[in-house]
């Protein structure tokens, strides 16, 4: 083993504490994942050197697989641990998206698919899944025009959404990682992975009409932010003074003790004042975090207060 892997090694496993505290599905083995982080970059030169220029973005990267709740097992195919902007960030692809809305209960079932020029495609209606027919060993299918994700919800009802290749190339022309590739300061997703993209693209569109879940939010949030795909669809929607709240819940749920996590509830809810939707959601957030650090209270940490008083604090900050 290399210097370089070894110090990573070593910080990946330092860091399980922070990854046990943030942890959002139960399922997800911190030695597993350390070890599947750990060959991803072994088996990457350019990404260890990387790795080795900014160890903290491997923290941090390992940290949000946690608190996300996807895994990095490639035989899973939902998360990715890559090089951006001089640091390791974690890439979720369209699988991995889809298999969160299903793990955190906003769907039932999912599928995203592209439609090519030659292919049968009938819209049935946007409650309604779609027909598309092709022949999928034929050479003749033509490019691509267009792409769809079709779901089913909890109640057992069908939503459909559609994009016309025109529309995700407008998206993928707005993003920071094109521009980036464009300029030809570092190769993106767009061009080495086009048709995940796609996917990916239209399912992002589509989740703001499917039931909501924070850690889906975090996930869309992380891929605009970290992810430099920079696409905000609500954007005309919002006011000068909107506040994401994504961000603040993966700042909040990194917190590591009872008082810290208060301590950031009472700096930061009051963004959030006229945004009751999303005062809620941090609120709710902080308070289930405050209570599992106190369930694993068992490593001699003191929790000296109550989960509770997030709630009575809420007199004090009332959304308007």
């Amino acid at each position: 083993m290399s210097n370089a892997l070894a110090l990573i090694t070593n910080d990946i496993y330092a860091s399980k504490d922070a990854f046990l505290t943030v942890l959002s599905d139960r399922s997800l083995n911190f030695e597993r994942e350390a070890g599947f982080a750990i060959q991803c970059l072994q088996n990457n030169d350019y990404a260890l050197s990387v790795a080795s220029g900014n160890r903290a973005s491997v923290i941090d990267a390992v940290t949000n697989i946690a608190a996300i709740g996807l895994s990095l097992n490639p035989a899973k195919r939902q998360s990715y641990l890559v090089p951006r902007k001089g640091k390791i960030c974690l890439d979720i692809s369209y699988l991995g998206l889809l298999d969160l809305a299903i793990a955190s209960g906003s769907i039932k079932w999912g599928q995203a698919d592209l439609v090519r020029e030659h292919d049968v495609f009938q819209s049935n209606g946007f409650d309604k899944a779609p027909t598309h027919t092709f022949n999928p060993f034929s050479k003749e299918r033509g490019n691509v025009v267009g792409a769809y994700v079709v779901v089913k919800t909890a109640d057992g009802e069908y939503l459909t959404t559609t994009m016309t290749i025109d529309e995700c190339y407008a998206i993928r022309d707005r993003s920071d990682a094109w521009k980036n590739a464009k300029a030809g300061k570092s190769k993106g997703p767009w061009e080495t992975d086009p048709g995940e993209m796609i996917k990916k693209t239209v399912i992002k569109r589509a989740y703001k009409l499917w039931p909501k879940t924070d850690r889906l939010d975090q996930a869309i949030h992380h891929l605009n932010t970290e992810g430099a795909e920079g696409v905000d669809f609500k954007a005309e929607e919002r006011g000068p003074d909107w506040v994401d709240v994504a961000p603040l819940i993966v700042e909040a749920l990194k917190t590591t003790t009872d008082a810290d996590a208060l301590a950031f509830w009472k700096a930061n809810n009051a963004q959030l004042l006229k945004q009751k939707a999303d005062y809620e959601k941090l609120k709710n957030a902080i308070i289930n975090h405050r209570a599992a650090m106190k369930q694993r209270a068992d490593d001699g940490r003191t929790i000296d207060v109550p989960a509770k008083e997030v709630a009575a604090e809420e007199s004090e900050y009332v959304p308007k």
